[in-house]
């Protein structure tokens, strides 16, 4: 089976229907850059480079100057890797839970919603919930409650997550396959999640040709 990879760039273009996008721009040059609030992140993108935080090809700026230096050191790696550019994207930090919500098509049940604990600790804790798409509400609470950290949204360490925009949000993505059919995997991560908003900072789409 053929499969087409898409960038981060290319797969946000297609959940932007369904869920909140972080803000971002895909610019060649500085001077396209529109957004001005610090802090940002940085990220290359390419069709050649998967995961972009193995090589570096992410780094958070805070002011005018770490933003001009990295964007050109991000140029710079790209040359090195011989990677074909489509461009830097240039994104808006935020702040929150880290979780990573995903779809795969199984061969035998279709295609499956994935939810657990995101960013760097994704494969050390193992933490997840799953359930054949699409899902209710109800559903959507139960894969929550099945998260051994869960307590962790709940509050027990700290400010509560918005544990009702989680929920809502988990059923919107659930129904992203009924339309985009070919989808056969899906990567948020992380789908960033605060006491008051969700965003989607990084996702892979994977789609059959």
């Amino acid at each position: 089976m053929k499969q087409e990879v898409l960038t981060e760039f290319e797969a946000e273009k297609i959940l932007k229907s369904y869920l909140p996008i972080a803000k971002n721009q895909l610019v060649i040059s500085q001077r396209e850059i529109k957004l001005k609030k610090f802090p940002l992140v940085l990220k290359i993108m390419s069709k050649q480079l998967i995961h972009k935080s193995d090589i570096g090809g992410v780094k958070i700026v805070n002011i005018l100057d770490e933003l001009n230096k990295e964007f050109q050191n991000l140029i710079n790696l790209a040359k090195r890797k011989k990677l074909q550019l489509q461009g830097i994207l240039v994104q808006e930090f935020h702040e929150g839970y880290q979780l990573i919500v995903g779809i795969k098509k199984d061969p035998v049940f279709g295609h499956i919603l994935l939810l657990g604990i995101g960013g760097i600790y994704t494969e050390v804790l193992r933490d997840f919930s799953i359930r054949a798409c699409p899902i209710s509400l109800q559903d959507a609470e139960s894969m929550i409650q099945d998260l051994k950290t869960k307590d962790i949204l709940y509050g027990k360490r700290g400010k509560k997550a918005n544990i009702e925009l989680l929920k809502k949000l988990l059923v919107k993505t659930s129904q992203i396959p009924l339309k985009h059919k070919t989808i056969t995997e899906l990567d948020i991560n992380p789908l960033i999640l605060n006491e008051k908003d969700a965003y989607v900072v990084d996702a892979r789409l994977v789609l059959e040709k």
